[in-house]
């Protein structure tokens, strides 16, 4: 029971931070979580509101990292598993997992999946991976912590617009011709 009481205050606590952040006008922060074996950070003017992960409907002959819609407070949100659109396996819906409401300041319901929130962090507490690579255009570079841990950054509008992302729909095209009978 104690865990539930520390994790919900930890959900509040959050939640009026990342309010008071984006309400102040300060700097922007940033906004770390998990998603399979990656590190992530996000910009917490594009964070949104992270919530624990409400049941999942299923969409019928939809890609596997596309999780389904989630109703969260009487809104239809679709919902992507970050990891598995990554190419990793997908996200265990435990009591750690996450979504993630990344597009309703763009006006989109959609929401990523994610393993963890690691909760906010200061951008002059990271250094840039100058080494760091990656072409998809939503992840825009890499910082390293003190502990020399690897956090990529992800860029909410290009992933929005990714046509990938917009393509949720199962690649039924392939499929072997039936045979008639």
């Amino acid at each position: 029971m104690a865990k539930r009481i520390s994790l919900r205050e930890f959900q509040q606590d959050l939640t009026r931070r990342l309010t008071e952040v984006k309400t102040a006008g300060r700097r922007a922060g940033l906004l770390a979580f998990t998603a399979g074996g990656d590190n992530w950070l996000v910009d917490l003017v594009d964070a949104g509101e992270i919530i624990a992960a409400p049941s999942l409907t299923a969409v019928p002959l939809t890609r596997g990292w596309f999780r389904g819609i989630a109703n969260v407070r009487g809104n239809l949100y679709s919902v992507v598993d970050l990891a598995a659109f990554s190419g990793e396996a997908t996200t265990v819906l435990n009591n750690d997992a996450r979504i993630l409401l990344i597009g309703t300041r763009h006006g989109l319901n959609t929401a990523l999946l994610v393993s963890r929130a690691q909760g906010l962090r200061n951008p002059d507490d990271f250094e840039v991976d100058d080494g760091f690579i990656d072409a998809r255009p939503w992840i825009t570079g890499a910082l390293r912590d003190s502990q020399g841990r690897l956090w990529k950054r992800l860029a909410v509008r290009p992933l929005l617009a990714d046509a990938r992302f917009l393509d949720a729909g199962a690649d039924l095209g392939h499929r072997e011709p039936r045979t008639p009978t």
